[in-house]
This record gives structure tokens, sequence and C-alpha cells, in this order.
């Protein structure tokens, strides 16, 4: 085809030039494929689109060359190009934004290379009034969509209990996004705060898994529940949007079941659609976000019903053994793979178990774990628990593990989340000292007695608070009551419920077990 063409498209004369330019290098994909993609589903896309001011991210050279932003309406324009006024928030002025309302502007764009489409969540001229609620579920590696998936079915649970119908799409790149559809009067001063509180009550629920903090040093092995999208500056990627990714992959519709069947088979692949099957989709299930402009909902309500907790007073429809959920156990695994237990329930009427468990994954740690509501309550302690009165071990809290865990003891394989040997390095019972156990891990504080094979007295769980609490999960291990005699170096390399040695436990290919490391360089000055 010739460098500069003409289409005609719904009776418009729309210049194109370069079709034959490769957009995508991978799998070769044209620029003239991505204008074809964008032609053919644009009866589902256009809605969505329609009087939402548009923010173009032109690729003028393919996806792995250099791009740039752009929201003020590029100059020439046809004269099917509608335009929208928006004033700018930091300086004097305005900025005249697209509109995508019709095929031959949505052409117009993509041929300037403005692959993804990121558009507002208010339309014009009522700019200040979103029509929609969204959370943008990006996950910081090693998660992935999996634990995406995970989050997105919290945040159903939340809205199933206030009324509210939410809506779920993969980004096509390497997260989820959850709309909640207004379309009724509001305000992003009414949205943003709502927004916050979810991701925020989220964050509180599973600091394991949830921040709600863009910071990226707090994102790592998380997911963020990023509600900051809620605002007039902002624009998100619009659905059946093409992504900037090595295929070209669509920011697509997903059904519930869909995320459900992603989380249980722990295979991320299922959400994601690259064009081509995009638009096979589309031809067998129609519009799947056509709701979403369409389905009024009262935010109003749905703010009395959060500030009050009613939110969160059922009982999460994906729970674990006993009241505890280890859902987020079960998404970080693969049981195909691991011979790690999935989960059992405890016979009654017998005492609350505590196992320490050593562990050889990326790094020497200790998994301490106490018994509560029929699963284990876990922190990772680094240099396992002291017997002196005046060290303070750190503790990272993790998921809660299912109640026969405690009997685990073997090789995680490699490619597993938590690759490595992990023995049971002690096993007892423990009795609370303190306040009731739940309030004392709201409040942040633990006493209790062990009394394991190795272990004999009384240690606190303390939740540490200030600037050195940078993650939201980081507890003390103390030693209270009386000092014990420290473990010698062959009981600290000895299962208290087989007698063997990591080595032993581990197999040939476990490398030698060095139980005296150098200590690394601490993050905490004064903790252990």
């Amino acid at each position: 085809m010739a460098k500069h063409a003409t289409l005609t498209v719904d009776g418009k004369s729309v210049p194109v030039s370069n079709l034959d330019k490769i957009y995508y290098p991978k799998p070769g994909f044209t620029k003239g494929e991505m204008i074809a993609y964008y032609i053919k589903i644009a009866p589902l896309l256009l809605p969505h689109l329609k009087g939402r001011p548009l923010t173009l991210k032109r690729y003028p050279n393919g996806v792995e060359a250099p791009f740039f932003y752009e929201k003020q309406c590029p100059r020439p324009k046809p004269s099917f190009v509608k335009t929208c006024r928006v004033a700018r928030h930091h300086e004097p002025g305005s900025i005249q934004y697209c509109l995508v309302d019709n095929l031959p502007t949505l052409v117009w764009v993509a041929n300037l290379g403005d692959v993804e489409l990121h558009a507002f969540l208010s339309k014009a001229p009522h700019i200040h009034k979103p029509t929609q609620v969204v959370f943008d579920l990006d996950p910081g590696p090693p998660a992935n969509a999996i634990q995406c998936a995970q989050v997105a079915l919290w945040i159903k649970e939340i809205f199933d209990n206030l009324g509210l119908e939410i809506f779920v799409k993969s980004s096509g790149s390497k997260g989820m996004q959850v709309y909640v559809p207004l379309n009724t009067p509001t305000t992003y001063k009414e949205t943003s705060p709502f927004a916050k509180a979810v991701a925020q009550t989220l964050e509180r629920a599973h600091p394991e898994l949830v921040v709600s903090d863009m910071k990226k040093k707090l994102r790592q092995g998380k997911v963020l529940v990023d509600w900051n999208q809620n605002s007039e500056t902002k624009t998100t990627i619009c659905v059946y949007s093409l992504r900037a990714k090595e295929h070209p992959y669509v920011s697509m519709p997903l059904e519930w079941e869909e995320v459900e069947k992603c989380l249980k088979k722990k295979d991320a692949s299922l959400i994601f659609f690259k064009a081509e099957a995009a638009l096979k989709r589309v031809e067998k299930k129609g519009d799947l976000f056509s709701r979403v402009l369409t389905l009024k909902q009262n935010l109003k309500k749905a703010l009395s019903a959060f500030s009050s907790g009613k939110s969160m007073t059922t009982k999460p429809r994906l729970k674990g053994i006993g009241d505890g959920s280890i859902s987020v156990y079960h998404a970080k695994r693969d049981f195909t793979q691991t011979s790690e237990p999935a989960g059992k329930s405890k016979a009654k009427g017998k005492k609350l178990l505590f196992v320490i468990q050593k562990h050889d994954a990326s790094h020497l740690h200790y998994d301490f774990r106490l018994e509560l509501d029929g699963v284990l309550k876990s922190w990772a302690v680094p240099k396992g628990p002291q017997t002196d009165l005046e060290t303070k071990r750190l503790a990272m809290m993790v998921e809660d593990h299912p109640y026969d865990y405690a009997h685990f003891e073997g090789t995680i394989p490699e490619g597993n989340y938590g690759a490595g040997t992990v023995m049971v390095w002690d096993i007892g019972t423990w009795q609370n000292l303190g306040p009731e156990p739940h309030e004392g891990l709201k409040s942040g504080k633990l006493h209790f007695r062990l009394n394991g094979k190795k272990l004999q007295g009384e240690w606190a769980l303390v939740k540490m608070r200030g600037p050195r609490a940078t993650k939201g999960n980081e507890w003390l291990l103390l030693k209270h009551g009386n000092a014990m005699k420290p473990i010698s170096a062959k009981a600290d390399d000895t299962s208290a419920i087989s007698g063997r040695s990591m080595a032993q436990i581990g197999g040939p290919r476990s490398r030698k077990w060095i139980s005296g490391r150098k200590a690394r360089k601490k993050s905490h000055p004064g903790i252990d």
C-alpha cells in the first residue's frame, strides 16, 4: 500500500499513513492491523468512549520505540473530530481534549499512533461528575494477575454486602480493574475518599497481600489497590483498548466465574486476550461491560453503609478453614506441584497448637505459627526465636496457613512459592497470657506461654509502629519471664517430629546446611 492513503469511514475521508509499519515487532503486528482491530471492535468500544476526554498515548514507531502522552488534541484536526475544554488544575488556562465520539475519529487517533486509549471517568460537559468508581489492581512482582484475582474477589465481597453490582476487566497489561457503575449525580470529592477507604480497609484486612500506598518499596509481592485513579486529573485505560506490550493484548471485560477460575487454576493466562481472540470473544459474549454505561447505583447509600461497617459484617465467600481466611495461602500455591497441605479441619477439644518451622527458602528464616480460629497465624522470623531477655527479633506477619500445615516437613520444589526445605523445628501448645487474642492481634500485642519440645516459657509479639514500620506487617518477637538455655547447634538442626536434619529432609539435592551464617546488614537498628 502507498505510504499515504485515505480511507472512507462512515462517509468521512480519513488520512492514514505507513499502514505496513510494524507496531508489535514480536508477532509482526502492523499499524494497519491495529487500525483494522479498532474498526472491528468499534461498535462495542465507542459507547464507552463517547463524551469522555481522551489522553493520547502515542507510539509513532511502534510499541518498542519511545512514546509520549498528548492531552491537547493535535492540530490540524479534521472537522469530524469533536473536542472538550477542561480547565488546567495547577496553572491558568485550559486543555482542549479530543472526544472519540465516532468511528472516523477513532481511526484518526489510531493513525496518529495512539495505541492505548486513556479516558476520563466523567463525561463532557460534566467533567467534575464521574459516572463510575474504578480500582486499578497493580501487582508488584513476584505477584501477578493470580493475586489480583484474589483481591478482585475480596472487593466483590465488600460490594456484594453493600448491595452494589461491580464489573471486572483485565488491564491487558499485568493486572485487573474493577468498576463500580454509578450513573447518578456524584462528584470526585465523594468517590475519591470512598475508594481510598475501601482500599485501606482491604489493606488492614489483608496486609500480607494488599497495599494502598503507591510507594514502590511497599509493593513487592503485593497488589496495589490504586484508588487514586478516581480523580478529575487522571485517565484510565478504556475497555477494549489495545495495550503496548510485546503482543497486542486487549483490556478485556471478564465474567466473575473467569476470575475465580484464574485463581483456582493459578493460571494468569486465562484472563488475557490478544486482538484476534478478543474479536472472537465479543462475537460470542457481546459487551460484558454494557451495563457499566447504564446501571444506576446510589453512592450515598453505599457511603453510609460502608462507614457503619456493614460491608465487613458478613463472612467472606472465599474463606479458609475456621474463621481465618487461607485464600491468600491458596492463591500463592499450585497443589499439583507442591506437597504442602491444602487445608484440613482441626479435631475439636484439643489445646491450641504452636509450631515453628525452619525454612531454607531464598533466605533462611523460621516460620512462627500460633493456632487461632482453626488456622495458623504466621510470622516469618529471619533469625529465629531468641532465648535471652535482651534480644529483639524482627517478625514479619504473613498470610494465615491451614491447621494441618503444622506437620508439614519436606521440600517445596523450585519454581513454586517458598521453594526450599522445611523442617518442623519445634511444636507444642500455647497458652494466652494477655488480652483476648483477637483483641491482641487488633491492638498489636500478644503475650503467651509456649510448651514445646524445645521452647518452654513466655514470649510476646508486639507490632511495630512509627517510621521504622514501613510495610505495615512488622512485629517484634520478645522473650518474657525467665531466660532459657540457648538451643544447641545440634538441636537447631534436628526436627522436632522426625529427628532428621535439614540435609536429610531436603535429600541429595539439598545444599549443605550452614547454621552459622554471617549476619546481614540490619534494616532495623537494634533488632536482630
